[in-house]
């Protein structure tokens, strides 16, 4: 597989992404950790098939305990931490600060080995980030101060998937289909941890069912997969920065579904966040290069 079709690839998770705060606002009353089991046990599902048809289950176990420890820990933490935001805060701020993660990629990879953090992925970076935190200020209005705590596990969303994202990027040598354990391994945990501090709550109609379906096919589902593809044979720093599409999506699809008003900052902040992802393709363009196969692609 080529470094720009794993890239390619892996952006397709963010489009699925900007999914990720309809369907949870949709998926409404059902509560973080029950939803966390819902939703992984259908991604584990897909895993499965995605085993069967790539033939991957014989190296499954080969890939060691930390490997999955690491994976299920990175999945579990983010989405109870996303889910349990967006039911403490309102879905289109504290979505938007969760979405920092790209931000933190495309800082956090500079550190990697072979990788070069330069001039136009910082500014690219910087441009994002503002166009992102104007969505999130309104214009400077300020936060709700009830909806702090959602804010805070927003900003540990983001900590988590950023950190998860680059670490992994480490683990190049192993398959895509490890991502299957994590979601079924996601999806056990949850159970036990549901049962004991949660109460049970159902979605109250179609819509919520059909929301908690598509997190679990989308978002929460074909995602990681594809996601995986693109941070252990891609550009990472590319499409850590590409990544400022998600919060602007997921904020139109949010305003379009009428769960948050429309504002004119949208049109800056589009601009600020296009031209971001165009700087850093940019630079990425002109310092690529690709290592013979080794699992792992680096862009020195």
């Amino acid at each position: 597989m080529t470094r720009p079709r794993a890239t390619a690839i892996g952006f397709s998770a963010v489009l699925l992404w900007a999914l990720l705060a309809l369907f949870t606002v949709g998926s409404a009353p059902v509560p973080p950790l029950q939803l966390n089991a819902i939703c992984f046990a259908i991604g584990g599902a897909i895993g499965l098939a995605w085993v069967l048809v790539s033939g991957e289950g014989r190296l499954l176990r080969a890939v060691p305990f930390r490997v999955y420890a690491f994976g299920t820990a990175s999945l579990f933490g983010y989405h109870l931490l996303y889910f349990s935001a967006l039911r403490l805060a309102p879905a289109a701020e504290a979505g938007l600060i969760a979405y920092l993660w790209p931000l933190l990629i495309v800082i956090f990879s500079g550190l990697l080995p072979g990788e070069r953090l330069r001039a136009g992925h910082v500014l690219g970076a910087g441009l994002g980030f503002a166009g992102a935190a104007m969505i999130v200020a309104r214009g400077g209005s300020g936060f709700d101060g009830e909806a702090l705590p959602g804010y805070g596990l927003a900003l540990l969303c983001a900590l988590t998937w950023s950190s998860y994202s680059v670490i992994s990027r480490r683990l190049g040598s192993t398959p895509t289909a490890s991502v299957a354990i994590f979601c079924l391994a996601t999806a056990l945990l949850s159970l036990p941890l549901h049962l004991t501090f949660e109460e049970t709550s159902w979605p109250d109609d179609l819509p919520g069912w059909l929301s908690v379906l598509g997190l679990g096919l989308g978002p929460v589902g074909l995602a990681f997969y594809v996601w995986d593809i693109g941070v252990k044979r891609g550009d990472i720093q590319l499409l850590g920065t590409a990544s400022y599409a998600a919060p602007l999506l997921s904020t139109l699809i949010l305003v379009g579904a009428g769960i948050a008003a429309p504002t004119p900052m949208l049109f800056s902040a589009a601009i600020l966040i296009t031209g971001g992802a165009a700087l850093a393709a940019r630079a990425s363009a002109r310092t690529r290069t690709i290592r013979p196969e080794t699992g792992v692609r680096s862009a020195p």
